[in-house]
Protein backbone atom coordinates (compact mmCIF):
# COMPACT_ATOMS: atom_id res chain seq x y z
CA UNK A 1 0.00 0.00 0.00
CA UNK A 2 1.34 3.45 -0.96
CA UNK A 3 1.13 6.00 1.82
CA UNK A 4 -0.57 9.32 0.99
CA UNK A 5 2.56 11.20 2.11
CA UNK A 6 4.63 9.28 -0.50
CA UNK A 7 2.14 10.18 -3.23
CA UNK A 8 2.15 13.82 -2.13
CA UNK A 9 5.96 13.96 -2.18
CA UNK A 10 6.06 12.35 -5.63
CA UNK A 11 3.57 14.90 -6.95
CA UNK A 12 5.56 17.77 -5.43
CA UNK A 13 8.83 16.53 -6.97
CA UNK A 14 7.21 15.99 -10.36
CA UNK A 15 5.59 19.41 -10.17
CA UNK A 16 8.93 20.99 -9.31
CA UNK A 17 10.57 19.22 -12.24
CA UNK A 18 7.94 20.45 -14.64
CA UNK A 19 8.28 24.00 -13.29
CA UNK A 20 12.07 23.96 -13.59
CA UNK A 21 11.89 22.70 -17.15
CA UNK A 22 9.44 25.39 -18.18
CA UNK A 23 11.52 28.21 -16.65
CA UNK A 24 14.70 26.86 -18.26
CA UNK A 25 13.17 27.21 -21.72
CA UNK A 26 13.94 30.89 -22.29
CA UNK A 27 12.26 32.32 -25.36
CA UNK A 28 14.63 33.69 -27.99
CA UNK A 29 13.33 36.79 -29.79
CA UNK A 30 14.96 36.92 -33.23
CA UNK A 31 14.97 40.10 -35.32
CA UNK A 32 15.61 39.18 -38.95
CA UNK A 33 14.96 40.12 -42.55
CA UNK A 34 11.87 38.46 -44.00
CA UNK A 35 14.00 37.43 -46.98
CA UNK A 36 16.89 35.69 -45.19
CA UNK A 37 17.02 31.89 -45.41
CA UNK A 38 20.07 31.35 -43.20
CA UNK A 39 18.29 33.07 -40.30
CA UNK A 40 15.54 30.46 -40.47
CA UNK A 41 18.14 27.69 -40.43
CA UNK A 42 19.71 29.25 -37.33
CA UNK A 43 16.51 29.52 -35.33
CA UNK A 44 15.59 25.93 -36.29
CA UNK A 45 18.98 25.00 -34.75
CA UNK A 46 17.76 26.69 -31.54
CA UNK A 47 14.34 25.03 -31.65
CA UNK A 48 15.93 21.59 -32.03
CA UNK A 49 17.76 22.26 -28.75
CA UNK A 50 14.48 23.13 -27.02
CA UNK A 51 14.52 26.92 -27.19
CA UNK A 52 11.18 28.52 -28.00
CA UNK A 53 11.79 31.05 -30.79
CA UNK A 54 9.70 34.10 -31.58
CA UNK A 55 10.66 35.75 -34.88
CA UNK A 56 10.20 39.39 -35.79
CA UNK A 57 10.61 40.35 -39.45
CA UNK A 58 12.21 43.77 -39.65
CA UNK A 59 13.38 45.79 -42.62
CA UNK A 60 16.24 47.52 -40.80
CA UNK A 61 18.43 44.97 -38.99
CA UNK A 62 21.09 47.57 -38.01
CA UNK A 63 18.37 49.63 -36.27
CA UNK A 64 17.17 46.55 -34.35
CA UNK A 65 20.78 45.77 -33.39
CA UNK A 66 21.31 49.35 -32.23
CA UNK A 67 18.12 49.26 -30.11
CA UNK A 68 19.52 46.21 -28.31
CA UNK A 69 22.90 47.90 -27.77
CA UNK A 70 25.07 45.66 -29.95
CA UNK A 71 27.83 47.61 -31.74
CA UNK A 72 27.28 47.72 -35.49
CA UNK A 73 30.89 46.62 -36.16
CA UNK A 74 29.93 43.22 -34.68
CA UNK A 75 26.83 42.88 -36.83
CA UNK A 76 25.50 39.90 -38.73
CA UNK A 77 22.30 39.17 -40.61
CA UNK A 78 20.11 38.80 -37.51
CA UNK A 79 20.09 39.78 -33.87
CA UNK A 80 18.31 38.18 -30.95
CA UNK A 81 17.55 38.63 -27.28
CA UNK A 82 17.30 35.87 -24.68
CA UNK A 83 17.12 36.16 -20.89
CA UNK A 84 18.37 39.75 -21.02
CA UNK A 85 21.35 38.98 -23.29
CA UNK A 86 21.85 40.02 -26.90
CA UNK A 87 22.86 37.20 -29.26
CA UNK A 88 24.16 38.43 -32.60
CA UNK A 89 24.68 36.25 -35.65
CA UNK A 90 25.09 32.51 -36.09
CA UNK A 91 25.99 31.63 -32.49
CA UNK A 92 26.00 27.89 -31.71
CA UNK A 93 23.33 26.78 -29.26
CA UNK A 94 25.99 25.34 -26.91
CA UNK A 95 27.42 28.85 -26.49
CA UNK A 96 23.97 30.26 -25.68
CA UNK A 97 23.39 27.49 -23.14
CA UNK A 98 26.77 28.22 -21.55
CA UNK A 99 25.97 31.96 -21.45
CA UNK A 100 22.67 31.29 -19.68
CA UNK A 101 24.32 28.88 -17.25
CA UNK A 102 27.33 31.04 -16.35
CA UNK A 103 25.43 34.37 -16.44
CA UNK A 104 28.46 36.63 -17.00
CA UNK A 105 28.09 40.37 -16.55
CA UNK A 106 27.95 41.27 -20.26
CA UNK A 107 25.76 42.62 -23.03
CA UNK A 108 25.80 39.27 -24.82
CA UNK A 109 27.62 37.10 -27.34
CA UNK A 110 28.27 37.39 -31.04
CA UNK A 111 29.60 35.53 -34.05
CA UNK A 112 30.40 38.52 -36.27
CA UNK A 113 29.81 38.30 -39.98
CA UNK A 114 28.47 35.05 -41.44
CA UNK A 115 31.11 32.38 -40.84
CA UNK A 116 30.89 29.34 -43.14
CA UNK A 117 30.34 26.31 -40.93
CA UNK A 118 28.46 28.13 -38.17
CA UNK A 119 24.86 27.03 -37.43
CA UNK A 120 22.66 28.07 -40.33
CA UNK A 121 25.72 28.65 -42.51
CA UNK A 122 26.65 24.99 -42.97
CA UNK A 123 29.35 24.56 -45.58
CA UNK A 124 31.48 21.87 -47.18
CA UNK A 125 34.40 24.22 -46.45
CA UNK A 126 33.89 25.49 -42.88
CA UNK A 127 36.32 28.03 -41.49
CA UNK A 128 37.40 28.42 -37.86
CA UNK A 129 35.53 31.18 -36.04
CA UNK A 130 35.12 32.58 -32.53
CA UNK A 131 32.12 33.46 -30.46
CA UNK A 132 32.88 36.73 -28.67
CA UNK A 133 31.62 37.91 -25.29
CA UNK A 134 30.58 41.55 -25.61
CA UNK A 135 30.65 43.98 -22.69
CA UNK A 136 28.20 46.88 -22.42
CA UNK A 137 30.91 49.29 -23.65
CA UNK A 138 31.52 47.19 -26.77
CA UNK A 139 34.75 45.54 -25.58
CA UNK A 140 35.08 41.90 -26.66
CA UNK A 141 36.90 38.77 -25.55
CA UNK A 142 36.85 35.23 -26.89
CA UNK A 143 34.02 33.22 -25.34
CA UNK A 144 34.42 30.05 -27.44
CA UNK A 145 36.48 28.82 -30.39
CA UNK A 146 34.98 26.72 -33.17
Amino acid sequence: MVKPVTVLLAVLFLGAGISLTASAADTVDVYKSPYCGCCEKWFKHLQQAGFPVRTHDVVDIPAARQRLGMPDRLGSCHTAKVAGYVVEGHVPVADIQRLLKEKPKALGIVVPSMSPGSPGMESSKPVPYNTLLVQSGGETSIFAKH
